[in-house]
């Protein structure tokens, strides 16, 4: 395995056209995609025509330092699921979004803070971004919860996309955190 990056229990690595059964089974859990699609599953064929060969567009692009990483445990190998270090499509690249999606199986075990934690300090010290951000609904306790434990702040709320109009609590709309070097090296 290539490793883009090891923390203590996890090795992120970029993903592969092999990759898809991976991201399939991830998205297919209805907890899992509950804040992003309402829990219904993204179809098989997007992954394989779509989201894989974007994935893989991204590493060309970005020059292999940004995008969504494979994430898998270091004792063990198992998928734990996937974190993401990208500008927004047009945005520069000193401005990056943190995101993560696991596993239900790796819920609740210190993974996505972990992950986070050291994408953050390879941004701030080896990539040049000087800003990150993340965003997630309102309601998500869970992924609000990690961001704050990173020291990120709540900067904004948002809408929710018209897209995401029919999952609960996208009423209560969403919203964003960023953390800057500044900041992160105050830590």
């Amino acid at each position: 395995m290539d490793t883009y990056l090891d923390t203590e229990r996890l090795a992120l690595r970029h993903f592969t056209a092999d990759d898809a059964d991976l991201l399939i089974e991830l998205d297919s859990d209805p907890q899992v995609m509950r804040y992003l699609s309402g829990g219904e599953p993204t179809p098989p064929e997007i992954v394989r025509e779509r989201y894989l060969p974007n994935i893989l567009a991204g590493y060309q692009k970005w020059g292999g330092n940004l995008g969504l990483f494979a994430a898998h445990e270091k004792a063990g190998g198992a998928f734990v699921g996937w974190f993401i270090l990208r500008p927004a499509p047009q945005g520069p690249l000193d401005e990056v979004e943190l995101g993560y999606r696991l596993r239900r199986a790796a819920w609740g075990n210190g993974y996505a803070t972990e992950g986070s934690r050291a994408l953050l300090g390879k941004a701030f010290t080896e990539l040049g971004v000087r800003r990150v951000w993340a965003e997630t609904m309102t309601v998500n306790r869970a992924s609000r919860n990690i961001m704050e434990k990173l020291g990120m702040t709540l900067t904004e709320t948002t809408p929710v996309p018209d897209d995401m109009a029919m999952i609960e609590g996208a009423e209560h709309g969403g919203v964003l955190y960023e953390i800057t070097k500044e900041q992160w090296a105050r830590r």
